[in-house]
């Protein structure tokens, strides 16, 4: 995503006389940026998103800049003529991958997320959770600019959620910007750049105290470098706390599912950094887990 996404004073309503869902929203997506969207059931944060995505069109005001962009929604169509394995190479080859590497990249996606044993069953026929895990496989499949999640973790069970979290602090290191929404207030707990409510058909950013805190699970790196060098800046970025316990030396905490993109930070810099130790918080109670 070469530019910032905006919302330009945009509002939306469904026919000529019906009620404002939105109005006069603003909002500023920039590259490589992950927002969390929260609010009650009935706000419209679900339209707030299909509006992102240019799943719908506003009423009023602009939605400015094209990146290319990927979509999960809350309820994903499992009524389709297609296997798994048949959706996502159909959607690869769309997107311009050749047959045979549109194949290999879903089969990938599709065992990423444990789904793989389903590849050959007919859409129609998966269950909720492996419908799920079919509708974020074909989100990232698109390498998008812009992911758009609407509950997307709904579903999962722990290891696919896990992994989508892995997947997103992936697709924000490399330039995508994220936006979500979920019920869970653990979910990405601490990760995220910015946090905005809607309510009463508006949208307000809030600040650091009123955001999710970190209460998921975490890990808590100890890394030594030079004593006058700065930490990278996607270190910073995505932990949650930066502490220097002695010149040179820094203990950070990140949200597990951002540890490996912090590590890639401190190894992949010029000097890289020594990696002292890795502790890995016992996880908290999650959801239980959807049956197949």
């Amino acid at each position: 995503m070469q530019r910032d996404l905006r919302l330009d004073n945009v509002g939306r309503r469904y026919g000529l006389r019906g009620p404002w869902v939105l109005r006069g929203i603003h909002l500023t997506v920039p590259p490589g940026t992950l927002i969390r969207i929260e609010g009650q059931n009935g706000t419209g944060k679900s339209t707030l998103l299909r509006l992102l995505a240019r799943i719908d069109a506003p009423t009023e005001g602009r939605v400015i800049g094209r990146p290319r962009t990927a979509y999960v929604p809350e309820r994903f169509p499992t009524a389709l003529p297609f296997t798994a394995l048949g959706y996502l190479t159909h959607l690869g080859t769309v997107h311009g991958l050749s047959r045979p590497t549109a194949v290999r990249a879903a089969g990938e996606c599709l065992d990423r997320f444990g789904a793989a044993a389903y590849a050959r069953t007919p859409m129609a026929q998966l269950s909720k959770g492996s419908s799920q895990k079919v509708a974020v496989a074909q989100a990232l499949l698109a390498d998008p600019e812009l992911l758009v999640l609407d509950e997307a973790w709904t579903g999962l069970d722990t290891a696919a959620r896990t992994e989508l979290e892995r997947a997103v602090a992936e697709r924000t290191a490399a330039g995508t910007a994220v936006v979500f929404v979920d019920h869970d207030p653990r979910r990405l707990a601490g990760a995220a750049d910015a946090t905005y409510t809607v309510h009463d058909g508006g949208l307000d950013r809030l600040t650091a105290q009123g955001s999710s805190p970190p209460i998921g699970p975490c890990a808590t790196v100890v890394v030594r470098g030079p004593s006058s060098a700065d930490l990278p800046a996607e270190a910073t970025r995505v932990a949650t706390r930066a502490d220097r316990t002695a010149p040179g030396t820094h203990r950070l905490t990140v949200p597990a599912s951002h540890s490996d993109v912090l590590l890639r930070a401190l190894l992949t810099d010029r000097p890289a950094w020594h990696v002292v130790s890795v502790r890995q918080d016992a996880p908290t109670p999650d959801e239980s887990e959807s049956r197949r």
